[in-house]
């Protein structure tokens, strides 16, 4: 697929999961005079913080505390969004964590997960793929993680949330081509934020949610199809995937359950 100037730089951005993490790292990394941004989360005291360090970085700002499940709504802003500003990158990146504090998922939390996390996505991207189609150009970036390249015990419903959005992401990303719609999946390892916080166990190679940000500014702009690090967490996760799961399981099932 050819690198536009909309892929390259990009002037019009909707970050869905702006109030915090990377969704909000994303907001300032973007943030210049020449930048329209979208913001949508759910935390009024948070977003309107992002908003206010933006538009002191030059950026013009319109903000949404929209729940990602409430699909008509959510669907409802975004194309007006568009339709003034015309989007250039669409980043679907709200997502939540999963297990309970150490005794692992329950009924209710995973239909949670599964209507934030896959769900959510679904209403994002679509609210926009119609019109991206139709206009040949614009591009899609999915918060996927590594959790997706292997079930981990103690989180299976988080894991499988986003090994959905990661595969649905790669296969959209052939089926866009032909319409000149980048799709791009993202796949961090743990990264510092107040999702991460709440787990008491170690988490290696930890990065920050600034450098991911740029870490993914910069493959955005490459079009990368998988934008996955740090590298060490990349490979173990891969390994864990590649090797029979007779062998994976006795590792696995040692591993502390996820917040």
């Amino acid at each position: 697929m050819p690198r536009d100037k909309r892929i390259l730089n990009p002037k019009s951005i909707i970050i869905t999961g702006a109030s915090s993490g990377i969704g909000e790292a994303l907001a300032k990394t973007y943030a210049k005079s020449d930048m329209t941004l979208g913001l949508i989360g759910r935390n009024k005291t948070r977003l309107a913080a992002v908003k206010k360090y933006c538009e002191a970085a030059g950026a013009t700002v319109l903000t949404a505390l929209i729940d990602v499940r409430d699909k008509e709504k959510l669907q409802k802003w975004i194309r007006k969004f568009d339709a003034e500003h015309a989007v250039d990158l669409l980043v679907a990146n709200a997502g939540i964590s999963g297990g309970t504090g150490g005794d692992g998922e329950n009924e209710e939390q995973i239909s949670h997960l599964n209507s934030v996390n896959i769900d959510g996505v679904l209403n994002t991207i679509w609210a926009l793929i119609p019109m991206m189609q139709k206009k040949q150009s614009g591009q899609i970036a999915i918060m996927a993680s590594l959790a997706g390249y292997r079930g981990f015990p103690g989180a299976p419903a988080y894991c499988a949330t986003k090994a959905y959005v990661k595969v649905y992401g790669e296969a959209l990303r052939g089926e866009l081509c032909h319409d000149n719609v980048a799709v791009n999946v993202i796949c961090p390892g743990y990264v510092k934020s107040r999702m991460t916080d709440k787990n008491d166990f170690f988490m290696p190679f930890m990065v920050s949610a600034e450098k991911s940000a740029l870490v993914i500014k910069k493959s955005l702009q490459k079009n990368r199809a998988r934008i996955a690090f740090p590298w060490p967490t990349v490979f173990l996760a891969w390994l864990f995937g590649a090797l029979p799961p007779s062998f994976t399981d006795i590792l696995l099932k040692r591993l502390p359950k996820k917040d």
